[in-house]
């Protein structure tokens, strides 16, 4: 299974870093590439950049200029939209049929600010992990780790100048 993650609506002044960590969990989560809508911020695209030359991975980051023509190639392409939202049915509940698109490309779409309706029109699954407001860094992590059954978490980045030394007590980072 491909896995993209797609942000919708970011904003510079307000979002660079929550666009930023969900770029990061995608990125250690196991996705291939992160897009993102909205405004063009080359912040986000150098902090990801920067934290691949230390800690390795080859997180592809595109700024997408038109989310509906792109939204609607991917499914054209035989793509999966996976939309994370409150509002959806439980992940446990759709989890199998959710894994069936193993050999498929899949595109996981957070929020912005106030998603528009067509995209819950467009989602091929609409994906609540609890129903309860809580911030869509979190959601994306645990989709993440539970599509991939907890495998992408401990993936090892071959092209890493750095790896952390899991302790019970402190920390420690060693060059590689």
């Amino acid at each position: 299974m491909k896995l993209a993650v797609l942000r919708l609506s970011h904003r510079v002044i307000r979002d660079k870093r929550i666009s930023t960590h969900l770029a990061l969990t995608a990125r250690a989560f196991g996705a291939e590439e992160f897009f993102y809508t909205g405004d063009h911020d080359t912040h986000v695209e150098e902090s990801i950049q920067k934290i691949q030359q230390e800690w390795g991975g080859e997180l592809a980051v595109t700024h997408i200029g038109k989310p509906w023509n792109f939204l609607k190639d991917w499914k054209k392409q035989g793509g999966v939209v996976i939309h994370l939202t409150m509002f959806g049915i439980e992940l446990s509940d759709k989890l199998e049929e959710i894994q069936d698109f193993r050999e498929g490309n899949v595109l996981i779409v957070v929020g912005g600010v106030k998603v528009p309706g067509q995209i819950f029109e467009l989602a091929d699954f609409n994906i609540a992990i609890g129903n309860q407001p809580h911030s869509e860094v979190a959601a994306l992590a645990v989709f993440l780790d539970r599509i991939t059954e907890g495998k992408a978490r401990k993936q090892k980045f071959q092209d890493a100048n750095y790896e952390i030394v899991p302790m019970e007590k402190g920390k420690q980072a060693k060059k590689i």
